[in-house]
């Protein structure tokens, strides 16, 4: 329901006709039929601002691929570096050259050695010994990742 006064109001502009069409034809954009239209610069121009907004939106797709790549390698190979470490020998298994191995097309090698400390006195009578171990993994790719540890091995009981 409206009212008396909002009736005649709307009616105004309803008939009123849109200023596009004039602002077109200032511009020079009508034809003689009288059809809007663009002109060519302008569909290359936008044609422009279209092929670059996809070649950004590319490169932020490539860039987000590589970088999930990448963690995933990294990730794989911090992975197999803790499942190399949690396999140590335990007993007198690894010998001072070494031990190599591969899991995982990951090559890891363990070497093994008596720890040199400054300032550390090792007591002659105790039944535990330290060892240096160090534990590299190299990745398919050949990214590199390792740590160093220090770990008490057990003496052999004197026979």
């Amino acid at each position: 329901m409206t009212s008396r006064i909002a009736a005649p109001v709307l009616t105004r502009l309803a008939a009123r006709r849109s200023p596009l069409p004039a602002l077109l034809r200032k511009r020079g954009t009508v034809n003689r039929d009288g059809d809007a239209g663009f002109t060519l610069i302008e569909v290359v121009v936008a044609l422009a601002v279209v092929a670059i907004a996809l070649t950004a939106i590319g490169a932020v797709a490539a860039t987000s691929a590589r970088g999930t790549r990448s963690m995933e390698q990294h990730l794989a190979l911090v992975e197999t570096t803790r499942i190399v470490a949690s396999t140590l020998p335990q007993n007198r298994q690894a010998n001072l050259d070494g031990l190599t191995g591969e899991i995982l097309n990951h090559r890891w090698r363990i070497s093994i050695a008596p720890f040199v400390g400054s300032g550390i006195y090792q007591r002659p009578d105790s039944q535990w010994i330290p060892q240096t171990v160090v534990v590299r993994v190299r990745s398919p790719s050949g990214a590199v990742t390792g740590f160093e540890t220090v770990r008490l091995q057990q003496k052999a009981p004197p026979q």
